[in-house]
């Protein structure tokens, strides 16, 4: 009986553990409307290579299914609108399709979300009577093997399902989809699935640049954009799209369902009129989304909500219609080539297309401020660092060791070696988006002492405790991380000695 008990309770709190530390996570979505791609063999290589966990496939191909086989990649795979008709009549269609198009390749490949449709309020044939229905198929299908807890079912939208987004606390639904959203939504508040929606900035200020600024659209914002509703000030226009979304699920008592951005990022080639589609441009915008997702930053209305991100996507697809803008939201070109510098971790941009530069130095660095950084990359790299960073920024505050010289390339030097050598001195750790740069001679000077590595804090002299509440709140984690381990750990001891 102590051993049974004892091993419940080890086995129960292991898992509040996981759940305490659980987060939200970056994926990529991987379109194949090219006749250009690497094989998916290749493709799942690639993903591997950089550490790419989470990705979304619009359909079940099987040689895409073979190829992320035992991998531990989790995927989310899709049930086309061509195929919502026959899905939504006939409860065998969706029987037929999972027994051959998943089950042989599931669980030795690791899927987690089915997408029933994509945005079907935008394509030309309305398929959108259809989806609900077909959603409840698929669901049936699933629960028929038991993998309905494993396995859940959405769909994807436009931001154009809401009929006004602006200000976010006004947000609200198209009432001309009113006939499948409501059970949509009744489906995925029952089942605990996610509002799926494609989210594109970039179309936002591409249509409106007399309404929207590019550095709002870019997460670089200087400025606020206050919600006159709520008082919420936003300084990005996703978090503004999300909380829209968010209001308008509120708005029909949906309070539960959570949010999944199933699609974003930034085009790095356009037309002649598309001037903000460049590299610069994409880098910032998906650099700057990977920190505030990873970070579990949240929204204004909804802090420290988690919320899933996928980017689209992993390549240039030269097939895709419409403007030049479209066939260049890749990563990576055809040949695996890396498109622009990006890194997933959150932590700045890195060179995809090499390990290099990842790999720790030999000897003892430090990382400064680069003297060709603007002192607007400054200030918002030591706004990053001392906050979502969780750098302790107290020695460069007024009257402590090193606020003198108070300028922002000194603070900036400070913060980003803090960060630099608190995440292994790496590479990555000194980007900063290209403002940080690594050096081999001690930076300190009088009684400011710069960290340096093997040391876990920074040696100052009339250093006050400042506390804020992102500190507290990662103290608390901390503890409670800590603590649920200890117990865990001695749980299990416990087990032993019977």
């Amino acid at each position: 009986m102590p051993t049974g008990f004892s091993l419940i309770f080890a086995a129960s709190l292991f898992l509040l553990l996981l759940d305490c530390c659980s987060g939200s996570f970056v994926g990529v979505c991987y379109g194949r409307s090219a006749d250009d791609l690497p094989t998916p063999d290749k493709v799942a290589q690639l993903v591997q290579l950089h550490k790419i966990k989470y990705v979304r496939i619009y359909d079940s191909n099987i040689q895409v299914l073979k190829a992320f086989a035992n991998t531990g990649i989790e995927l989310m795979i899709g049930v086309p609108n061509s195929d919502l008709l026959s899905f939504s009549q006939f409860q065998s269609n969706a029987d037929s399709w999972l027994k051959n198009s998943v089950l042989p390749y599931y669980p030795a490949t690791k899927i987690t979300y089915i997408t029933v449709g994509a945005e079907v309020t935008e394509s030309p044939n309305n398929a959108s009577s259809f989806v609900v229905p077909a959603m409840t198929n698929v669901l049936t299908a699933l629960k028929k093997l038991g993998l309905h807890k494993k396995i859940k079912v959405s769909s994807t939208h436009s931001l154009g399902v809401l009929s006004r987004s602006f200000p976010p606390s006004a947000g609200a639904f198209n009432s001309s989809h009113a006939h499948f959203l409501k059970p949509m939504l009744e489906f995925l508040a029952e089942n605990q699935s996610p509002f799926m929606i494609d989210i594109y900035p970039y179309y936002a200020y591409r249509d409106s640049r007399s309404k929207v600024s590019l550095d709002y659209a870019l997460f670089d914002a200087s400025s606020e954009v206050i919600d006159p509703n709520t008082g919420l000030l936003y300084t990005n226009m996703f978090d503004a799209q999300i909380d829209a979304i968010y209001f308008a699920l509120m708005a029909l008592n949906f309070r539960t369902i959570k949010v999944m951005v199933t699609e974003t990022g930034w085009p790095s080639k356009g037309s002649p009129k598309e001037t903000a589609a460049t590299p610069d441009n994409a880098q910032t915008y998906n650099t700057n989304l990977i920190r505030h997702v990873i970070n579990n930053t949240g929204t204004p209305a909804k802090p420290g909500e988690e919320l899933d991100v996928y980017i689209f996507s992993l390549f240039n697809e030269n097939r895709k219609p419409g403007l030049e803008s479209e066939r260049n939201w890749g990563l990576f070109y055809p040949d695996q080539t890396s498109v622009y510098s990006l890194d997933f971790t959150g932590r700045g941009a890195v060179d995809m297309t090499t390990e290099a530069n990842i790999t720790k130095s030999n000897g003892t660095t430090w990382c400064i401020a680069s003297s060709k950084a603007s002192q607007i990359d400054l200030q918002n790299a030591i706004d990053w660092a001392c906050g979502p960073g969780n750098v302790d920024c107290t020695a460069i505050q007024p009257s402590q060791p090193c606020f003198e010289p108070d300028n922002l390339a000194s603070h900036a030097s400070f913060a980003f070696n803090s960060y630099y050598q608190q995440n292994g001195a790496s590479d990555v750790a000194c980007s900063f988006g290209g403002t940080g740069v690594k050096v081999d001679k001690d930076p300190s000077y009088d009684k400011c002492i710069y960290m340096r590595a093997g040391s876990n804090k920074t040696v100052t002299s009339n250093t006050t405790a400042m506390s804020t509440s992102s500190s507290s709140l990662n103290g608390n984690s901390s503890s409670i991380f800590t603590f649920l381990l200890v117990t865990c750990l001695f749980a299990l001891m416990h087990i032993q000695r019977y």
